[in-house]
């Protein structure tokens, strides 16, 4: 079994600091800053946690177009499989130009475009987007049969206010429309 080397760790303590912990990268090093006042316990602990929590953010990143069309299968047959036969996706990617919606679908040709933007967010918002947009190759439009398709899914409006939420901090108008 081979065995995942533990990164080079260096912990900044400061008096500044009063409760927050945080971590990045820095080359091949992991950066881990702490308030002055942990003891040696707290800090093991805590960059502990930094470093799992960094290892889960980089695995978030690394999602693949293969990925995300494998994703689009489990969806479509868990919450589409009574439209499995129309919900047949020609390509389902990753793509860095969507600067007005969170992804796209073309019912013509059957391409699923997802912005790059929510490949950090969580599963289940992912999960939200594309569902959405594999909905669109059975129904075109928004339409009252579209929204129904898409409220099976669970999170469905808890994923919607999320991406509002996004939306409003950032300042940027992105849509799922």
């Amino acid at each position: 079994m081979a065995r995942t080397r533990k990164p080079v760790v260096e912990v900044r303590r400061s008096q500044r600091r009063r409760r927050t912990v945080s971590a990045y990268r820095d080359g091949e090093r992991v950066v881990v800053l702490i308030p002055d006042r942990f003891s040696r316990a707290e800090e093991m602990e805590w960059v502990e946690r930094m470093l799992a929590r960094l290892a889960a953010r980089e695995e978030r990143i690394r999602r693949t177009d293969d990925e995300l069309l494998a994703r689009a299968h489990r969806l479509t047959s868990r919450y589409l499989a009574d439209h499995v036969h129309q919900v047949v996706p020609a390509s389902v990617r990753w793509v860095t130009n969507q600067n007005g919606r969170w992804g796209s679908c073309t019912p013509d040709d059957g391409t699923i475009r997802i912005s790059h933007r929510i490949q950090e967010m969580p599963d289940w918002v992912i999960d939200y987007v594309l569902l959405h947009e594999l909905a669109h190759l059975v129904v075109p439009s928004h339409s009252a049969e579209f929204w129904e398709l898409v409220s099976r899914f669970p999170k469905a409006e808890r994923a919607r206010g999320y991406l509002e939420g996004i939306s409003a901090a950032t300042g940027l108008v992105l849509t799922d429309d």
